[in-house]
């Protein structure tokens, strides 16, 4: 099991390094230290996978003040996301998005292409759906880059191993790699966190988060009209298959689960959990509606994960915990803005309150950011893989527990054999579909109960 203590960023280390970017922002314009291995001390970026979040994490990047950033190839697998992506960050970025037409990639092996585009040092981001990760990890590693990677980073036993195996030769090679749990770089969360492991709630006994909205995403899929292939048309409902995403449970309530075990700095052992389909409709996606996840901790506390997407009901979107001295507020609604507070009592009332996060927030989807370039043109440790593959493991065994109905550890979890997509670096637009309809035209779907050792 993982320990989180080296993995912990503190309050004081977020505020050192926002500082030094906010210190670069104060001098623009003199003559910046050559802080950069490449002659011009720009460092390039290239974007594979260019749906809103990949958009996102570029726009976010070429935000950074510490220095001269651009935007140099991009890559997907549909033409039209790729040429809305880069309408918008033309539009936001101007000069930073050099990127021509010989520049833009459309295919299966495009994200090899765009990284050819780069010089060892530069950056990518992998925002694909995550069934992807372990491969262009792998070619990023070979072109010596440095990489930003979206969430969840796995979503089954055989993909996690490789990730960590992956990046060890990462490690050997100094590359920094983010991994994109951005609220461990909010500010806000940091300094609860602190105030946590300094004793003010004192034993955490009892943790609670919930992500209970409408439908997201890709999650509801609708049956393939036949206007693309099997596999293109997975790849679009991506959160509606699990071996494309881990499906809605671990693509959307990793944030909750990852915040939460962090204000623990733990993560749990084991995890028994229910969920089931209820108003499916048309809907041919492989996930259940509603999951009820309770996590256990080596020291036997508990942590409750809810999550839903269905209309007309209550929703919720915050984390939760409580100790033996008072309680608190992890996040308030989704995740920015924070509004972390603690209470000197289990009643979450404006009364009881006796902490509140005092400075304006800043987005932690621009920190982490700021904190990967600051790494990499200071040369200093930053690696979040091995914490990445953590989150989404547990993320994953809450998943499993719910899929099969059985109670599943974070070692069954890391050594379970089912692969979701064994052969996806030899996948093709017309190849065959990591997961197949029947004659109904259904998808595989957990059973859990009858299919006990695999989830679906």
């Amino acid at each position: 099991m993982p320990e989180q203590k080296k993995d912990s960023l503190s309050r004081r280390e977020l505020l050192k390094t926002t500082g030094q970017v906010a210190a670069v922002t104060a001098i623009a314009g003199m003559t910046m230290p050559k802080a950069y291995a490449n002659e011009d001390n720009t460092i390039q970026v290239a974007l594979i996978g260019c749906g809103g979040r990949g958009t996102g994490a570029a726009s976010n990047a070429l935000s950074v003040q510490n220095g001269p950033i651009k935007l140099v190839a991009m890559a997907d697998v549909f033409e039209g996301r790729l040429s809305t992506s880069h309408r918008a960050l033309s539009g936001k970025h101007g000069e930073q998005i050099q990127v021509p037409e010989d520049s833009r990639h459309i295919g299966f092996e495009a994200y090899k292409q765009a990284m050819d585009k780069l010089r060892p040092g530069d950056v990518v981001i992998l925002t694909t759906p995550l069934a992807f990760r372990w491969v262009h990890f792998t070619y990023a590693i070979e072109k010596g880059l440095n990489v930003f990677m979206e969430k969840p980073v796995t979503a089954d036993g055989p993909s996690s191993r490789r990730m960590l195996d992956l990046n060890v030769k990462a490690k050997e090679k100094n590359l920094k790699v983010g991994v994109g749990l951005m609220c461990r770089h909010c500010e806000a969360r940091g300094e609860l966190f602190e105030r946590i492991q300094d004793g003010q709630l004192g034993d955490l006994i009892h943790m609670r988060a919930y992500r209970m909205v409408g439908p997201t995403g890709s999650a509801f899929a609708p049956p393939n009209d036949g206007s693309l292939p099997e596999v293109m048309y997975q790849i679009k409902n991506f959160h509606g298959f699990l071996w494309a995403s881990g499906g809605a449970f671990s693509d959307f309530l990793i944030h909750n689960i990852d915040e939460t075990c962090w204000m623990k700095n733990a993560w749990p052992v084991e995890a028994k959990a229910l969920g089931g389909r209820h108003y499916r409709g048309d809907f041919v996606d492989q996930n259940f509606d509603t999951y009820d996840v309770e996590y256990t901790f080596a020291d036997g506390s508990k942590f409750f994960m809810q999550g839903r997407n269905m209309v007309g009901c209550h929703q919720e979107f915050a984390s939760y915990v409580h100790g033996t001295k008072g309680s608190a507020i992890v996040s308030t609604s989704s995740h920015f803005p924070a509004r972390s507070r603690i209470f000197k009592n289990q009643n979450m009332t404006k009364e009881n309150q006796v902490w509140a996060y005092p400075d304006k927030e800043i987005t932690p989807y621009q920190l982490e950011w700021d904190h990967l370039i600051a790494a990499i043109r200071d040369d200093s440790e930053y690696n979040e893989v091995e914490r990445g593959v953590a989150a989404s493991l547990v993320t994953s065994m809450g998943r499993m527990a719910a899929h099969t109905g059985q109670i599943i550890t974070y070692d069954q979890m890391l050594n379970s054999e089912h692969e979701f997509a064994p052969n996806v670096d030899k996948m093709t637009p017309e190849g065959p579909a990591p997961v197949q309809v029947n004659e109904q035209g259904k998808y595989p779907i957990p059973m859990p109960g009858i299919i006990k050792a695999r989830e679906y």
